[in-house]
């Protein structure tokens, strides 16, 4: 089969670029989806990171209402098999339990997706309804690493994070309740973005009050993309319960300018996690970075509770999933979790969760209200705050104390285990506020090591500025210029 682009073209444009050629006619949506159908066959054998191609959309771009005068113009589009549901497609959430569950209708967020011209052409891997930190069990698939397949790509935006790493397709869907978007991000060597509470909907499921910590968005290798993507698939459904917000200039318009001096603290240590010195290192370097850039760097961290705070966030975990796990089993009259088709970590979740009290959410919502007021505190002396994405090395394929096939008996230690890697991420989505990882480090064990950025509430914009600045500054060239060894121009 001709492709119409030669894979070391295709590697370089992002999805801007490409919809840009539609544009023009050098090229049809029909051929962007053929190429990227091309590139999953290439690399997925090895990286297990796509669960279904779907044929139709990728022969005939508009089959499913896309709309290919949108700003994207028919860029094939990855969606993660969590959160919003496609019309007459499977969505199996990474569970036996959920095999053949296929969705009636789309959500309000696959509409917009499709008006901003993005062909939703397939599904990637997750974990077992998000909840751990790799898409990694035997029984369902492996989603490996595409800069070295020992290695997990985390989660649990698993295989979009490994398709876009590996240059299949530019930017792909994710999901973040605690680190979901910005985690992989940070190992494969993307960008993620997580945004503000109330910017895109969830409905007609949760919305941003229910939902309270789970926000959708992107992958992507450049700045551009990820705000293209917010520009166009932001806003709420009508009657949102809660408020949203918008911006007075597009995104695409603010990152060619960059931020005035920044006042940027930098923190590797929250509460009783703390990164490896290695990778204290490589933040003090990346701090060294920016004030190269001019902006004012220096050592600070909010006045805050911190074992509190995560102690709420694993009530909230543990309350939500519960909830999740009960709504499937009311939907197929169980009444409790079959264990051969629920992993052992999501039914003690379940157990732990489901009595949950009134009390209990209001006693976490006041520590969340606090947790939220001591970063806004900070943020009156401090513009963003510079953090790893991760406190410890990427794990390897199998390394099942992250894992929900673990066999840890305790769900407190489960989680408590989870936040000793995963410490910097969680808090911003218990806040509402912005957070990215950005690909500006390395791992002792040579895999890319993400940077995180974290703003008050609603200045996403300015975190996509910043990540702008720093692109230019690097020539365009994250990870080093590095690609992974599983990469659509190699082999």
């Amino acid at each position: 089969m001709t492709l119409p682009m030669s894979w070391s073209e295709w590697a370089q444009h992002d999805g801007v670029a490409l919809a840009e050629c539609v544009r023009k006619g050098e090229l049809t949506p029909q051929e962007l989806a053929r190429q990227a159908a091309a590139g999953v066959a290439k690399v997925d054998a090895a990286l297990s990171g796509v669960v279904e191609l779907f044929e139709d959309v990728i022969a005939d771009p508009a089959r499913d209402g896309t709309n290919l005068n949108g700003s994207f113009a028919g860029l094939p589009f990855l969606m993660k098999d969590l959160g919003p549901t496609m019309k007459g497609r499977l969505q199996e959430m990474g569970s036996l339990l959920m095999r053949g569950n296929r969705a009636a209708a789309d959500t309000f967020l696959t509409t917009k997706f499709r008006h901003a011209g993005l062909n939703l052409i397939g599904r990637t891997t997750t974990p077992e309804f998000g909840v751990c930190s790799s898409a990694d069990n035997p029984a369902v698939y492996v989603t490996r690493n595409p800069w070295n397949t020992d290695y997990t790509t985390c989660g649990s935006s698993a295989g979009s994070a490994a398709m876009v790493a590996a240059g299949v397709v530019p930017i792909a869907h994710a999901t973040d309740g605690g680190g979901s978007i910005r985690i992989p991000a940070g190992v494969n060597g993307n960008i993620g973005l997580k945004v503000s509470r109330g910017v895109f909907s969830l409905a007609p499921h949760l919305s941003d009050l229910t939902g309270l910590v789970s926000i959708q968005g992107c992958q992507s290798r450049s700045v551009r993309d990820t705000a293209a993507f917010v520009d166009h698939c932001r806003g709420p459904a009508p009657g949102e319960f809660m408020p949203f917000w918008t911006t007075a200039q597009p995104y695409a318009e603010m990152i060619k300018r960059d931020p005035a001096k920044l006042r940027i603290a930098l923190s590797h240590r929250w509460g009783d996690y703390r990164a490896t010195p290695h990778i204290a290192d490589e933040l003090a370097k990346a701090g060294r970075f920016l004030e190269g850039l001019g902006h004012h760097v220096d050592y600070a961290l909010p006045e805050l509770d911190f074992a509190a705070a995560f102690d709420a966030q694993t009530t909230c975990y543990i309350s939500n999933f519960a909830v999740v796990i009960s709504n499937m089993l009311a939907a197929r009259a169980l009444e409790r979790p079959p264990a051969d088709l629920i992993e052992p970590v999501n039914v003690r979740i379940w157990e732990a969760g489901r009595h949950t009290s009134f009390a209990d959410r209001a006693r976490m919502q006041a520590v969340f209200n606090a947790t939220s007021r001591a970063f806004g505190i900070f943020f009156e002396q401090w513009d963003v705050i510079l953090t790893p994405v991760t406190a410890l090395p990427t794990p390897k394929v199998g390394t099942k104390e992250y894992l929900t096939i673990s066999d840890n008996p305790d769900v407190l230690d489960w989680f408590g285990n989870l936040w000793r890697n995963f410490a910097f991420t969680p808090l911003a989505n218990l806040c509402g506020i912005p957070a990215i990882s950005l690909p500006m480090a390395q791992h002792e064990h040579g895999l890319p090591l993400g940077i995180q950025a974290i703003a008050k509430q609603a200045n996403d914009g300015l975190l996509l500025q910043l990540a702008a600045q720093i692109e230019r500054a690097l020539g365009g060239k994250w990870n080093g210029g590095k690609t992974p060894k599983m990469h659509v121009t190699k082999g």
